[in-house]
């Protein structure tokens, strides 16, 4: 997998676990430990996306 390819498919999975979270805000009802769960998988996400973009930079 290229990285640009690689970058793209995080940033969907970014953009789905967004969603996934201004959702689970609507619903009251939803388990504040599965949005901080959300967050944390958003964040590494995020994380992961800044190191592969540092490391093209670096080169």
């Amino acid at each position: 997998m290229s990285l640009e390819s690689h970058l793209a498919e995080l940033k969907r999975k970014h953009g789905e676990l967004e969603r996934e979270l201004d959702n689970a805000k609507l619903h009251p009802s939803v388990d504040e430990l599965d949005v901080a769960q959300l967050k944390r998988r958003k964040l590494a996400i995020k994380d992961e996306m800044e190191k592969l973009r540092a490391g093209v930079t670096r080169h």
